[in-house]
């Protein structure tokens, strides 16, 4: 299952420093590597790393292109961190089974749904009435695509997706609760992947929507009325309560919440476990959240949190009794 090395620059382009008829058997981390490995560095910190690698070639930009030949063969290129990505699929598209295009005998595919013949539905999928499925994109197994749900093309949706459950709407009365019957759908986008066990509720009365490109890990909770602009990612365990709209090219920290009805503007990045409390107009790097501390210490600054604004209400006090 080896790939020439040669054949790698051939088909990606970049500047090959080595035999080009060296046989690559992985793609491995530059500590991991064995000689018939490839490998990558994108950040000068594992500079050491790439100094002490086994590896048979190492992908390295520009400014590192001296240190690497010092070790050995190299593959010079601008991105070295994209140039790592695009080897993978490279590899996968050399190394992968033949085309599994086609509904799985056990799926679950509603007559009135339509599936494209350039689709993939696994083991255990379920496609309801009215959905629609787009070419070249692949339902892992245990995928539910709810009614009147629409996928994009050439999207991967994980083990155990759900698009298109109830929002969670309900109205109170009398000490109890009336379901608010969700009579949207979810839109999904082109190029989309949605990890593992993630959940895109359908709208209340307008469509949840998934813009081209966007990215979303496993276990992440999208709530009804949700819109996401294109290629925006958030890493796993985020939830977004309904009717948020979150711009173009974000990216939300792994646990990070944000809550319903706020404005996210465009190449807004979240950092991990904050909470979006309000919404936030101008592009930019946001984080909010208590840092975790010795007990004692977090209670003790706990504490004194909860005094602020009685200090600042005292302070402003002060200020006007000094003013000349």
């Amino acid at each position: 299952m080896a790939l020439r090395l040669g054949s790698i620059v051939e088909a990606l382009g970049g500047e090959l420093h080595g035999d080009p008829e060296v046989q690559i058997q992985d793609i491995a981390p530059l500590d991991a590597a064995s000689s018939a490995s490839l490998s990558f560095l994108s950040n000068p910190k594992y500079q050491q790393q790439l100094a002490e690698s086994r590896a048979a070639c190492v992908i390295v930009g520009p400014a590192m292109r001296d240190a690497a030949l010092m070790r050995g063969a190299c593959i010079v290129a601008t991105q070295p961190y994209l140039y790592f990505a695009k080897v993978t699929q490279l590899w996968k598209r050399q190394h992968a089974a033949g085309s599994s295009a086609g509904i799985h005998p056990s799926a679950v595919v509603d007559p009135d749904a339509v599936v494209d013949p350039g689709a993939t539905v696994g083991a255990l999928c379920v496609v309801e009435r009215g959905a629609r499925i787009g070419a070249g994109t692949v339902l892992k197994s245990r995928v539910t695509v709810g009614e009147n749900c629409v996928v994009g093309e050439r999207c991967i949706l994980h083990p155990g997706v759900v698009l298109g459950a109830d929002g969670f709407g309900f109205a109170p009365h009398d000490g109890a609760w009336v379901k608010i019957e969700q009579l949207g759908a979810v839109r999904i986008g082109n190029d989309v992947e949605i990890g593992a066990n993630t959940c895109v509720d359908r709208g209340a009365l307008q469509d949840t929507v998934i813009e081209d490109g966007v990215k979303l890990d496993n276990l992440i909770q999208i709530g009804h009325n949700v819109h996401i602009g294109q290629h925006t990612a958030m890493a796993g365990c985020v939830g977004v309560a309904g009717s948020t709209v979150i711009g173009a090219h974000c990216t939300f920290g792994g646990a990070a919440m944000v809550l319903g009805h706020l404005t996210i503007a465009d190449h807004v990045h979240i950092s991990s476990a904050s909470m979006v409390s309000r919404s936030i107009r101008r592009p930019g790097h946001y984080t909010g959240f208590f840092p975790i501390d010795d007990n004692a210490n977090w209670e003790k600054n706990a504490a004194t949190l909860k005094q602020l604004y009685s200090l600042r209400e005292r302070l402003k006090a002060l200020e006007k009794r000094i003013k000349p």
